[in-house]
């Protein structure tokens, strides 16, 4: 992998963790009623702030103009009434079914960024560059947490939730 293919690399896994934030805030707000899921999504979406933050610490000594992690929305109309519904709604089956479509796209995000992760590690040990391959290394594994973490929940809501529509 040539350092052209690094720098792909290195934006394509800041994209991604940036847009698995952002679902993840985003799930999190739509389904306040699941509070396991509400605040697990908010606790993993911290680790994908922080690995964008920190990929966009490595793409700047690069030469790459990687932006920050997205800031927290303030909270305006539209999360009051996206919470407003979400409480309203609570655990209609159609609830549900969005929770497992979430539930999926979460964890598809996640798998892409874990291949991501896993591509830029071996580049990094390839190229015996250090500052790459501890970036790699200390992240990766909360991706890999990330990916368990919405198998676990799909495993536990599946049967209940499928069965019940």
């Amino acid at each position: 992998m040539t350092s052209t293919g690094i720098t792909l690399t290195l934006r394509t896994l800041h994209d991604g963790e940036r847009s698995l934030e952002r679902a993840l805030l985003a799930a999190a707000g739509r389904h306040r009623a699941e509070h396991e899921f509400h605040h697990g999504a908010l606790d993993v979406a911290r680790w994908s702030h922080e690995h964008c933050s920190r990929l966009a610490d490595s793409g700047r000594g690069r030469g790459l103009g990687l932006p920050g992690p997205p800031g927290d929305p303030a909270p305006g109309v539209l999360t009051t009434l996206r919470e407003k519904t979400a409480g309203a709604l609570g655990r209609r089956p159609d609830i549900g079914l969005l929770l497992l479509r979430d539930l999926c796209e979460l964890h598809l995000a996640a798998t892409r960024n874990s291949l991501h992760w896993g591509m830029l590690a071996q580049a990094a040990q390839a190229t015996r560059d250090e500052d790459l391959l501890t970036l790699a290394s200390e992240c990766h594994p909360r991706t890999l947490r990330q990916i368990r973490w919405t198998n676990t929940l799909l495993r536990e809501h599946s049967p209940q939730l499928l069965s019940s529509v």
